[in-house]
């Protein structure tokens, strides 16, 4: 929805991962037993691959989701930033409850193609399966299940809430309330970019 409205590049560390799984490489096999098991990929190597994709798609602006996730993380794209002259204009914090998160995921379907994410419970995707966007197959992740959950829970307490202090210390970081429907989200999403994002 934001490349489409924005015209900027979104990616996020597991499309680069599951391209590189999906590739065969070394590090996509390595990295998918990891996530399989709902662990964090080491920050040195998420930072590199976030590092290369800048560097081919993010010279007109970008969009990360779900990056940075550690405090490594968020001090690494600064440091990335400054050496590419690029400031950050904007961070975007979602606030979802737990129970929010459970519901989500346990009914969460995602194009193996391009990344689309959306819920069995959406009425029209009730009887096929296939991405709006590239036609590709709507399917579960497949770690996505409690135990896993559970173990990104963990991480995300003790790796992950320290950021919003790393960038409460700017006027960038804001606040949404991601317990909503998906078009009142972007649509205060869409507002802050528009706000925040130089023309």
């Amino acid at each position: 929805m934001i490349t489409r409205q924005f015209g900027l590049p979104v990616t996020s560390p597991g499309a680069i991962l599951r391209r590189e799984k999906d590739l065969g490489t070394p590090l996509g096999l390595e990295t998918a037993e990891i996530t399989k098991k709902g662990g964090l990929v080491p920050d040195k190597i998420i930072v590199s691959l976030i590092e290369d994709w800048l560097r081919l798609h993010g010279g007109y602006g970008f969009v990360f989701d779900g990056f940075p996730r550690t405090l490594p993380q968020g001090q690494s794209l600064d440091e990335i930033l400054q050496r590419q002259n690029h400031p950050l204009d904007l961070a975007i914090w979602l606030d979802v409850s737990n129970e929010t998160v459970r519901e989500r995921i346990g009914h969460r379907l995602q194009c193996r193609s391009c990344g689309f994410t959306t819920s069995e419970s959406a009425a029209h995707f009730a009887d096929r399966s296939v991405c709006p966007f590239c036609d590709g197959s709507l399917a579960r992740r497949n770690d996505d299940d409690p135990e896993v959950l559970e173990k990104r829970w963990q991480e995300y307490n003790s790796k992950t809430q320290p950021l919003a202090d790393f960038y409460s210390t700017s006027s960038i970081l804001h606040r949404v309330d991601g317990n909503r429907d998906r078009d009142a989200v972007f649509a205060d999403i869409s507002r802050l970019m528009e706000e925040k994002i130089p023309a």
